[in-house]
């Protein structure tokens, strides 16, 4: 049993002991060390990884070669190749840890194999999609909103924990902005 995962389902939907067994035994434990690289372009992801122990990050290299990270996953997050999954091609993006961590991974077959026999676990993922969508919503409305300083500021605030966790160059990339600004900033900051 993993009580990390059944915690954070029960903060969604109600599953039965059975159903909990059912799907524990569904999910496949995996270690990686810092800087692993989980899931690469061309290749297919094999499900959605629940982060027991650790942080990931997600990203694209794009036509200048330069990496852009769409999403980290901490600790209780979910983090898959949503594109490579739903329409069964290859990944267009690379997982990556950042430092050791421990997932479970829910391959995608018995993801849905699982809806049938549990239906609350397909509302507890439709849960999860919804609040992705809507973070990744709101992190473009940032973007677009924000300048450069309002946005770090903004962030830092929200997670200061995460913050610390993260390399620069990588809060820079996923906060749309280079890492020297970032560090012009942090200068700033501890300057006022």
């Amino acid at each position: 049993m993993y009580p990390e995962l059944l915690a954070h389902i029960k903060r969604y939907v109600t599953l039965t002991a059975a159903e909990e067994e059912l799907l524990c035994g569904r999910m496949e434990l995996k270690k990686f060390k810092k800087k692993a690289m989980i899931l690469e372009p061309g290749y297919h992801c094999p499900g959605n990884y629940f982060v027991l122990k650790g942080l990931l990050r997600q990203y694209i290299v794009n036509k200048k070669l330069n990496e852009q990270i769409i999403q980290f996953a901490l600790e209780s997050w979910w983090i898959a190749d949503q594109d490579s999954l739903l329409n069964k091609s290859p990944a267009t993006t690379y997982i990556q840890t950042i430092e050791e961590t421990e997932v479970l991974l829910l391959h995608e077959r018995d993801r849905l194999e699982l809806f049938k026999m549990i239906p609350a676990l397909e509302g507890y993922f439709r849960i999860m999609m919804q609040k992705s969508f809507i973070a990744a919503q709101r992190r473009v409305g940032y973007i677009f909103n924000q300048n450069d300083e309002e946005r770090y500021r903004f962030f830092t605030k929200l997670f200061p924990g995460f913050v610390q966790r993260v390399p620069q160059y990588m809060l820079a990339s996923y906060l749309g902005f280079t890492p020297q600004f970032l560090s012009r900033l942090r200068g700033k900051k501890e300057i006022d």
